[in-house]
C-alpha cells in the first residue's frame, strides 16, 4: 500500500463525510440563523426557542436525505471492500 493510495483514501473519506453531514449542517445553520434574528427582532432570549425547532428541523431533514445519505456510505463501503485485494498487494 502506498503512501498515495493512503492519501487517496483519505482524501475520499473526508469527502465523503463532508457531503453526507452537508444537508443537516445546512439545516441547522439556516433554521439557527432565522431563529436568532427572530429572537434578536423581539427580545426573546429562549434557549428551548432555538433548540426545539433546530431538533425538529433535523428530523425532517435526516428523512428526507438519510436513505441518500446511508447509500452514499454503504457504496463507499462496498467499494472499499471489493479494493481490498488492490489495495494490499
Amino acid at each position: 500500500m502506498t503512501p498515495e493510495t493512503v492519501i487517496t483514501l483519505g482524501q475520499r473519506a473526508m469527502e465523503l463525510a463532508i457531503l453526507v453531514s452537508a444537508p443537516m449542517l445546512l439545516a441547522a445553520l439556516v433554521i439557527g440563523v432565522l431563529i436568532s434574528l427572530f429572537q434578536a427582532a423581539t427580545q426573546i432570549n429562549e434557549m428551548t426557542l432555538s433548540f426545539v425547532p433546530k431538533l425538529l428541523v433535523l428530523v425532517v431533514v435526516l428523512l428526507l436525505a438519510g436513505p441518500w445519505m446511508l447509500e452514499l456510505l454503504v457504496d463507499f463501503t462496498r467499494d472499499l471492500f471489493k479494493d481490498i485485494p488492490n489495495l494490499i498487494g
